[in-house]
């Protein structure tokens, strides 16, 4: 994943990761044609569009054993009946916090929040902030290992 980037453009490329994420989601299809529109989109530069894309594709790749995460941290939201910013949020901050090690876990949950303050609803930044501080718990206890839950009882 491309790390050479600004703080900046990496805050528009996931924005733009979650705009691609949302739409793959309303359309039901997590096919790559949902990124087409960052090569037209004169606002992002090739390393962000790059970055969004990686992203994306990450997301995409992972997204049953992410949404599981969520599921486990957040039993009492279903994933699929979670909003569809908020769903992604969560998913793009996981396949950060647990696949990209390049990304500072505080940096991962911060812009998460940030997100769900300008795409989510009033409540959407505290439950981002709640799941993934639990989710963070996990990683610390040796509950949660790379994105897979450690087996029970071990």
């Amino acid at each position: 994943m491309p790390q050479s980037i600004s703080a900046d453009l990496k805050r528009k490329a996931r924005m733009a990761a979650l705009q691609s994420l949302f739409a793959a989601d309303v359309k039901d299809n997590l096919e790559e044609s949902c990124l087409d529109w960052l090569t037209e989109e004169d606002s992002l530069s090739e390393e962000t569009a790059t970055f969004a894309e990686a992203l994306f594709k990450g997301v995409a790749g992972n997204r049953p054993g992410l949404d599981d995460i969520t599921q486990r941290y957040a039993p009492a939201w279903p994933v699929d009946q979670l909003a569809l910013v908020d769903r992604n949020i969560l998913r793009i901050a996981l396949f950060e916090l647990l696949h990209n090690p390049d990304t500072p876990e505080k940096t991962a949950i911060n812009e998460a929040v940030e997100l769900a303050k300008a795409f989510g609803s009033e409540s959407s930044a505290r439950f981002v902030n709640g799941v993934l501080g639990s989710v963070m718990t996990g990683l610390e206890t040796g509950e949660l290992v790379a994105g897979i839950p450690a087996p029970e009882g071990g």
